[in-house]
């Protein structure tokens, strides 16, 4: 275990050392972990745990993620069943189907919960904001959270270049007086670096917040903004994207990951340093309230509403798919699709 302190705010963070592999394997001898749902978290933590000798099965609906299962060599019948079987073979259900499949599916899941079983979720959405998704689990069974800090291709890719990802967890039940250690040792058989101690409340909280601010959301504005002002002051889309997108992700953001934003403001130009130094304080001020609004629409379960309502409409796909062209369908990406391909690596 590892003692973080900053700014007197006290944290243990869990490490891969205090659950080695064969640690991980003891603890979970007796288990059948049943994945639920084959998205990318799924994938990447199935994988994970099929490749390291987990006893670990699959239930899916016969389909698209059926037959990719079947391409990435699970075995129907061995490994590969459907939803209703898995759940009774398992004794770790980990429910990884989106939140609006888990909404869909939650009958079938609830009626095969065994006693001492251990429901177990990547998001809290589905028990947080049980009022409108109808999930809440019987008192007889283990809840706990592993919510990967990435997404489940890179829990996947991180896994296979021995990297590992930092994940956190949560207890929200406790039947068995061993949730805990099961949680634990499955966070580390799915691939986990290090693991951080939270609650499903405040999971939810900052990765809604999180989706549509900064990681996503704000990102996308932030960027068209500037590449739109660019482009009608006359810059060129390659210059546009450079300058917007492509400087950022192939120099900057590598360097900040890896060295921090101070160390980024100490290293770059002083022509460069002074503009940041100036205008960050002034985006602050204009985007905090904004975030802030965010928090709190995430906070009241507005955004949840928002989000079940939409996705559990009979065309949201159809209507899904003309957003997403939209956004595919913008100069900016389009000029990234072509520059990405002059890359050094790509010549």
């Amino acid at each position: 275990m590892k003692k973080l302190n900053i700014n007197s705010f006290e944290e243990v963070i869990i490490e891969r050392s205090d659950y080695s592999l064969e640690k991980c394997k003891s603890i979970l001898k007796e288990e059948v972990t049943a994945i639920i749902g084959y998205g990318p978290q799924g994938y990447g933590q199935g994988l994970n745990m099929r490749d390291q000798g987990f006893n670990v099965i699959l239930g899916l609906r016969k389909g698209a993620s059926w037959d990719k299962a079947l391409a990435d060599g699970w075995v129907e019948s061995k490994n590969l069943f459907g939803i209703e079987d898995a759940v009774k073979k398992g004794t770790i259900i980990q429910y990884l189907l989106s939140d609006a499949g888990q909404i869909q599916v939650w009958p079938i899941v609830k009626n095969n919960l065994k006693p001492g079983d251990a429901l177990y979720f990547s998001h809290g959405f589905g028990i947080v904001f049980n009022k409108d998704t109808g999930i809440i689990p019987p008192d007889n069974v283990d809840v706990v959270l592993v919510a990967p800090k990435g997404s489940g291709l890179t829990v996947r890719t991180h896994f296979q270049s021995g990297k590992g990802i930092n994940s956190s967890f949560a207890i929200h039940q406790d039947f068995t007086g061993n949730a805990r250690e099961r949680c634990l040792a499955t966070a580390f058989a799915i691939g986990s670096g290090h693991s951080f101690e939270t609650t499903f409340e405040k999971e939810v909280h900052s990765d809604l917040t999180g989706e549509r601010c900064v990681l996503m959301g704000l990102l996308q504005g932030a960027f068209l903004a500037q590449y739109e002002v660019l482009r009608e002051h006359g810059h060129s889309p390659s210059e546009a994207y450079n300058e917007t997108i492509e400087e950022a992700l192939q120099s900057l953001y590598p360097l900040i990951s890896e060295k921090g934003m101070d160390w980024m403001y100490s290293n770059c130009s002083t022509t460069a340093q002074r503009g940041a130094l100036d205008w960050a304080p002034k985006f602050k001020e204009t985007l905090k309230p904004v975030i802030e609004d965010c928090y709190q629409k995430v906070l009241s379960g507005e955004e949840a509403r928002r989000s079940i309502k939409s996705n559990s409409q009979p065309n949201y796909r159809t209507e899904l798919n003309k957003e997403l062209e939209e956004i595919n369908n913008q100069e900016m990406w389009i000029a990234g699709k072509e520059l990405r391909k002059l890359r050094p690596e790509n010549l």
